[in-house]
């Protein structure tokens, strides 16, 4: 049976004891029921890390309710009419995060790499040093997603993956010379200027004039 889209939102479906369409509560005044089936980190990721500018909104509109925001005051927020936010909740709670998104855009489009699933598992995975030791990069995180994904994932994914989890790629310096390897040690050798590689040639001290004799005898 297809169902009309306008319909959607007068469709009451069980959620335990609560109902998809008390939602939000009368007037979207109250707090609303946000389904679990994403956490809040991760429908912030989603959010920030869609490539999708209407899946991203949907995403922002469904983490801000999750913060414990009432309906109204999100519409307020993202300009979204009431009934339209809670519609799109009813939406999320029945179905999931599969229900978000210009769905009548989906033919034969390909889904996004940075699902909310894929970025919690690299919020997860860089808490920890990477297999090869010293500090994550985007194609270290990009080579990780493409071991989840099983495909190739370009490295700028990986630079949008570390910026949607809030993360900032730093490059780290030894503190002192002693503790850095023969080839950073190498490394930073050449990047000193030449002049301060080369040893200063000594000066001679200079050698003072003799005074002329002086007559010691009397006039």
């Amino acid at each position: 049976i297809r169902i009309p889209r306008d319909w959607l939102g007068y469709l009451r479906i069980p959620f335990g004891n609560r109902e998809g369409y008390a939602a939000c509560n009368q007037e979207g005044a109250g707090m609303a029921h946000v389904a679990g089936h994403l956490g809040v980190e991760d429908l912030q990721a989603g959010y920030r890390g869609s490539d999708d500018a209407t899946l991203a909104r949907h995403y922002q509109v469904i983490w801000l309710l999750a913060q414990g925001r009432t309906c109204a005051e999100v519409a307020g927020l993202t300009s979204f009419a009431l009934r339209w936010v809670e519609q799109l909740l009813e939406r999320y709670n029945a179905f999931g995060p599969g229900s978000l998104g210009d769905r009548r855009r989906g033919n034969g489009a390909a889904p996004t790499v940075l699902t909310p699933a894929l970025l919690a598992a690299v919020r997860e995975r860089v808490r920890q040093p990477p297999d090869d030791g010293g500090v994550w990069t985007a194609k270290k995180v990009a080579m990780f997603m493409a071991a989840e994904l099983g495909r190739h994932v370009a490295e700028q994914r990986g630079w949008e993956a570390l910026r949607a989890i809030g993360w900032t790629i730093q490059r780290p310096r030894p503190r002192h010379a002693e503790a850095a390897s023969p080839e950073e040690q190498a490394a930073f050798k050449k990047s000193l200027p030449t002049s301060s590689r080369r040893k200063r040639r000594a000066i001679p001290a200079r050698r003072s004039r003799p005074s002329p004799p002086t007559s010691t005898g009397s006039a």
